[in-house]
């Protein structure tokens, strides 16, 4: 099975000079998504909005990268076990990301991989493992305690809400303590809103995209 996936081509009308892929919450799809494009002036930028492998079992047309338990709770939740759902959607966007390049003629180090939400914790676990321009986490979180490695990891922005009642602060700043420890080149900010993306945050994703594809 391959991601499917909505692309917008960049806006200058001409070849891409970078590449912005960004994967959807839990419940959500690459259409909810899809609208982030019209709020980000990137004219140069080539857009891409995967939809997550499953589908939703109570949203109707959503997806998911992996189901969450009833029971399932942030605060007592001693991190994610191996799961084949997990397994199956690391796979899959792993081999999307890496295949890429084939068909914008844009390298990995020119692609950023963001995410909200479940997409958000994605975006971490598959993309500090490839060589990628840079990662934007929003109102993410980690799958599990990050390990050292030989190559360097990308650069990343994550962004949170202060008021976030889903995915809680707490669990942002466990992934931010675990980038930093690893020495990442890590932009943490913090916004008093809840689980969403407002226009402060749309700013912070356009000051990054330009400083990681334009600024170097």
């Amino acid at each position: 099975m391959q991601l499917q996936a909505i692309t917008v081509p960049p806006k200058s009308g001409l070849p891409a000079e970078g590449v912005l892929v960004i994967l959807h919450g839990w419940g959500a799809n690459a259409q909810d998504v899809l609208g982030l494009a019209n709020f980000i002036h990137l004219p140069d930028v080539q857009m891409i909005f995967p939809d997550a492998p499953f589908e939703h079992p109570q949203v109707p047309g959503g997806r998911m990268w992996y189901n969450f338990t009833a029971d399932f709770n942030f605060q007592s939740t001693p991190g994610f076990q191996p799961r084949p759902d997990i397994s199956t959607s690391r796979e899959q966007l792993s081999d999307f990301l890496k295949t890429l390049a084939d068909q914008t003629g844009v390298p990995l180090s020119r692609t950023i991989l963001g995410g909200f939400s479940q997409g958000g914790a994605m975006t971490l676990d598959v993309g500090l493992h490839l060589p990628l321009a840079g990662l934007m986490v929003l109102s993410g979180y980690l799958h599990a305690p990050l390990q050292p490695q030989t190559h360097p990891f990308p650069p990343v922005l994550m962004v949170h809400g202060r008021l976030d009642a889903v995915v809680p602060l707490t669990a942002a700043h466990q992934a931010r303590d675990s980038l930093q420890a690893l020495g990442v080149n890590l932009q943490y900010q913090e916004f008093d809103m809840g689980h969403e993306i407002q226009i402060p945050v749309l700013k912070q994703m356009q000051k990054f995209v330009e400083d990681v594809l334009i600024g170097d």
